[in-house]
C-alpha cells in the first residue's frame, strides 16, 4: 500500500513538473514596456492612422499578460489638413523601458535617441520573446514603420513619409528604421533603428507587398507609456 501511494506521488510530481515546463516563455511579459511586434495588421502601411497602429500594440500586449499598460506605436505624423505634426518620440512615455525578457534597452527619451541605446536584434525582443529576423534571414522583416527621423521628431510636409499618415496602402511613402541595426551599407541611416530610408516598391511604396520588397513586414515598436 505505501509503495502504491509513493508511486502516486512521483506520478503527480512528474505531471506538475512537465505542465509547467511546457508553458509558454512569458515569464516576464507584464513587467515589459517595449517590444517589436511579431506582426503587422496586414494592410501594409494602412494601420487605420496612429490610433489604430496603438490598438495593435495593446491587442499584442494583451494577449501576453501585458494588458493593464497603456501601449503605443512609436510613430509620427505629418501635418495635414489643419492638424499638427505628431512626433514618435513624445507619445512613449518618459522611460524606462524594458523588453520581454526584462533587459533594458533605454533610461529615458534622450538615451533611447542616443548612439549608447540598448537597441540590437537580440534585444529588439517581439512581445512572445522572440528574436525577429533581419539581414541574413529569411525572409528579412527587419524594416520597422516608424515615420520619423533620427531624433524622433516628424518630417515636414513636403515629402510623404508615413503613407498618408498610416491610412495608405497603395501611394507613398514610409520611413523605416533597421531593427538589427544592420543594411546594405556601414553608414549611420543603415545602422539606425528608426530613420533608414523611405518604403517603396511597384504598388506604389505602402502596400504589404511593397513593404515586403525591401526586407519588411509592416512592424511596429510598441512602447508602455505608464
Amino acid at each position: 500500500m505505501a509503495q502504491k501511494i509513493l508511486s502516486r506521488i512521483c506520478l503527480a510530481a512528474t505531471v506538475s513538473i512537465v505542465a509547467f515546463a511546457a508553458q509558454p516563455a512569458q515569464a516576464q511579459s507584464g513587467t515589459a514596456s517595449f517590444f517589436l511586434t511579431s506582426a503587422g495588421p496586414g494592410k501594409g502601411a494602412d494601420l487605420g492612422g496612429i490610433d489604430g497602429a496603438d490598438k495593435h500594440c495593446q491587442s499584442l500586449a494583451q494577449a501576453t499578460g501585458a494588458g493593464a499598460k497603456t501601449w503605443h506605436a512609436y510613430l509620427s505624423t505629418q501635418a495635414a489638413d489643419g492638424k499638427p505634426a505628431v512626433n514618435a518620440r513624445d507619445r512613449i512615455g518618459k522611460g524606462p523601458w524594458q523588453n520581454v525578457k526584462g533587459v533594458v534597452i533605454a533610461k529615458d527619451v534622450a538615451d533611447l535617441h542616443s548612439a549608447g541605446n540598448n537597441l540590437t536584434k537580440e534585444t529588439d525582443l517581439n512581445e512572445k520573446g522572440e528574436v525577429s529576423n533581419g539581414v541574413g534571414d529569411k525572409p528579412n522583416r527587419h524594416d520597422v514603420l516608424t515615420g520619423s527621423q533620427p531624433d524622433g521628431t516628424a518630417f515636414g510636409p513636403e515629402a510623404d513619409r508615413t503613407c498618408k499618415n498610416w491610412t495608405s496602402s497603395t501611394q507613398g511613402a514610409a520611413m523605416v528604421g533597421h531593427s538589427d541595426r544592420k543594411g546594405l551599407r556601414d553608414d549611420d541611416a543603415s545602422h539606425s533603428w528608426n530613420s533608414s530610408h523611405p518604403s517603396r516598391g511597384p504598388d506604389g511604396g505602402c502596400s504589404q507587398a511593397d513593404l515586403r520588397s525591401t526586407g519588411g513586414d509592416g512592424l511596429l515598436y510598441c512602447f508602455a507609456v505608464n
